[in-house]
């Protein structure tokens, strides 16, 4: 049983997991491996996410504790199978982040953040494998938005941008009209994925994450029809059969109240 004293100690956390995956350790523990748990791993990095959107400090530290949780056990698996430990992974990003900030640990120079991001790029192209694209390092399995931001974000640190903020928004009204023209559902799902790239472009031009501000809005959208249900619900009424008017009434009144 570890100390209670030691609890806050990083190598003990280490060695409660070692522990569950001990001959003697939990069955549970012990089963999983990389793939199995994967789907573990986003889900508690959408509940970080979630932490953040809601500014909860209490709830941020016990997230980041399951997610920290999800990592140590992965470097546990590694470690049962010979490949790496927890050591490794944090030898790799320590040497990866100082070799990455000359400016902090050299003797390095620069002006501000926008020359720092330069430098990064520059410090990760001398890295690369030959022939491999910058963009090679952004997870396909990310969600949509959050990768169409990622992966125009880099090529901008490169110097592939708009002007202004204006070409932005004439791209949008161009990718618009472009929808309206198309035929057939093939042409205009891929105009409109043209227009959602370009909206995530505008939201980067704003300083907006459009991830964070999807997520924001179907959280709104969610309590206000949560809303209209519990409503009707104490007026008696079903939402199959409202028409058109009561349900405008309706949610023009939710608005007045939820925001």
């Amino acid at each position: 049983m570890p100390s209670p004293e030691n609890l806050h100690r990083f190598d003990t956390f280490v060695n409660i997991i070692a522990k569950l995956r001990a001959p003697d350790g939990c069955p549970w523990d012990k089963e999983q491996t990389h793939r199995s748990l994967r789907e573990n791993l986003l889900s508690e990095a959408y509940e970080v996410l979630e932490a953040l959107d809601e500014a909860d400090s209490a709830k941020l530290r016990e997230e980041l504790g399951d997610l920290l949780l999800q990592v140590v056990l992965h470097a546990q698996i590694a470690k049962d199978e010979g490949e790496f430990e927890i050591g490794d992974v944090i030898k790799g990003i320590s040497e990866k982040i100082v070799r990455r900030h000359p400016h902090i640990f050299g003797s390095k120079k620069v002006r501000d953040s926008k020359e720092v991001m330069h430098n990064w790029e520059v410090l990760k192209k001398e890295e690369r494998e030959e022939g491999k694209s910058m963009l090679d390092g952004v997870p396909r399995q990310m969600p949509a938005l959050a990768y169409a931001y990622e992966i125009s974000r880099r090529a901008v640190r490169v110097g592939f941008e708009w002007e202004n903020i204006d070409g932005v928004i004439d791209k949008i009204i161009e990718e618009i009209r472009e929808i309206k023209e198309a035929s057939g559902t093939e042409e205009k799902t891929q105009e409109f994925g043209d227009l959602l790239f370009t909206l995530v472009n505008f939201a980067r031009w704003q300083g907006i994450d459009a991830e964070v501000a999807l997520r924001e809005a179907n959280s709104k959208f969610y309590r206000r029809f949560s809303r209209v249900e519990a409503l009707c619900r104490k007026r008696g009424k079903e939402l199959q059969s409202l028409t058109l008017k009561e349900w405008d009434d309706l949610w023009e009144e939710v608005k007045r109240d939820v925001d």
